[in-house]
């Protein structure tokens, strides 16, 4: 018996051995590395592949599901559309000055010379494009087909909830998602297609899926951390700024990098270009850039400050209620058809994010018990050291958290397990020893617990507080 268990060890280090070596023998794909501009096709290459994860045992049935899903791949916004113009227009400028003083080099690619943004004199933005409806609309049909005793029952809109934001891009992927969940499950058209409803809160007092946009303080923090952002980058983009002038001999500014770059991710991401924009750019660079993002989104949106994900709060509570319902129905043998075996939201980077955190993804035991203690983390390491904490993974277009609550037939004294899979992958839950498979009241005592103490409105609105303390002394 022993011998055999060695032999499955050593196996199991000789296939982890041949994985890593063959993903570093894999050419650069810059598409692997746009971070939150990442498709999900892509997103999902990138996951680490160490993890083994807990198997289901097969007493278990899945009795409900809860997801949390980022909007698919999208236009660029107005505000980025104007920076693109100006990009645009100072390219120009360039190109120009250095052919009147002589400069020009062959070196300058020809489409630097002759490239306009695509999206120029476009007045609207943002919107969900083709390749975002495909995301979901696929990632609905593989999620019933995973699932199929989930969403066996005819449709009803208090079993099968579809929640989503008011922007139009998320609301958007709900309903190209619903059409792939319910995907001849009726009778309008050659689909064979079925009404569903889609409902959501309005923007001003959604706390459960844009408590960013509601919460005042987190407004303040994040306004008075966007310089200590940008100085962070500024080392890192005159490297690269001075790289290009010598290469190039245009007089490139940080501003002309910084949104070169974004090009670069929105041409590889939207128009599946990589020979223009991201061409500029070596893949030790693109690396650094993509670091930059990370760091951006780690202390913005991230593990940088627990306020950031604390005031997810009322999404975490809404998750474990309705798992806590759901084993009511079991508990209680309600019949089929009056209760709810699936939840499902649709939101955003700024939604998703702080929900991963408030679970403790993407993160080794030790940290998940630093941030239990509210004590700061190191920030995600430079390249070439690895990193768990990359945007292109933990919230591409399309990314998803799903928590599926499980009833297990044991004489063990948990009968209930909830699975996380981050993209459709099972991941390790720190605040569970490491397992994908986790007993409910563990999930519920030792990770939710800590966050759910924090009320959101205290959270929230400090500032609005003082300062009606102060008008009225």
């Amino acid at each position: 018996m022993l011998k055999e268990g060695m032999n499955i060890m050593i196996l199991l280090l000789l296939f982890l051995a041949i994985t890593q070596f063959s993903n570093a023998d894999e050419p650069f794909d810059v598409r692997k590395h746009l971070a939150t501009v990442t498709r999900y096709a892509d997103s999902k290459d990138i996951s680490a592949n160490s993890f083994v994860s807990s198997e289901i045992p097969d007493q278990c049935t899945p009795i409900h599901l809860n997801l949390v899903a980022r909007h698919g791949t999208r236009a660029p916004t107005k505000k980025k559309i104007r920076e693109l113009e100006a990009l645009d227009a100072h390219l120009e400028v360039l190109v120009r000055d250095a052919k009147e003083h002589k400069q020009y080099s062959e070196k300058i690619p020809s489409w630097l010379a002759e490239w306009r943004s695509p999206w120029k004199g476009k007045v609207t933005g943002g919107e969900l494009i083709t390749e975002g409806e495909d995301e979901l609309y696929h990632l609905g049909i593989r999620v019933r087909e995973r699932f199929p005793d989930l969403f066996n029952e005819e449709y009803h809109p208090d079993v099968y909830s579809i929640k989503t934001t008011q922007v139009p891009r998320a609301s958007a992927s709900a309903v190209a998602f619903g059409m792939g969940l319910f995907n001849e499950r009726g009778k309008l058209g050659p689909g064979r297609h079925r009404a569903f409803a889609v409902t959501s809160e309005s923007r001003a007092s959604d706390i459960v899926l844009r408590f960013h946009d509601c919460c005042q303080s987190y407004k303040a923090f994040r306004k008075s951390q966007e310089p200590n952002v940008d100085k962070l980058k500024e080392p890192l983009l005159n490297e690269i700024t001075r790289e290009l002038v010598r290469q190039y001999g245009l007089n490139f500014t940080n501003q002309d990098v910084s949104s070169l770059w974004f090009l670069c991710k929105q041409e590889a991401s939207l128009l599946n270009i990589t020979n223009q924009a991201c061409s500029l750019f070596s893949p030790s660079e693109v690396s650094l850039l993509e670091w930059t993002d990370d760091l951006e989104l780690f202390i913005l949106k991230g593990y940088g400050d627990t306020l950031n994900y604390r005031m997810g709060v009322p999404l975490l509570e809404d998750v474990v209620q309705s798992m806590e319902q759901a084993i009511k129905a079991k508990e209680e043998g309600y019949a089929t058809g009056i209760y709810e075996k699936a939840r499902m939201r649709f939101a955003h980077a700024e939604t998703l994010l702080p929900f991963s955190c408030l679970i403790g993804l993407f993160l080794e035991e030790s940290e998940f018990e630093r941030i239990q203690r509210e004590e700061s983390l190191e920030l995600p390491p430079k390249p070439p050291k690895n990193r768990n904490w990359r945007g292109s993974n933990v919230a591409p277009f399309a990314g998803n958290n799903m928590l599926i609550l499980y009833s297990c037939q044991s004489d063990n004294s948990s009968k209930y397990f909830v699975q996380v899979l981050h993209n459709e992958r099972p991941i390790a839950l720190p605040g569970c020893h490491g397992s994908s498979f986790c007993p409910f009241e563990i999930f519920k005592d030792k990770i939710a617990a800590p966050h759910l103490k924090h009320d959101y409105n205290m959270l929230c609105n400090v500032i609005e507080q003082k300062q009606k303390d102060s008008a009225s002394t």
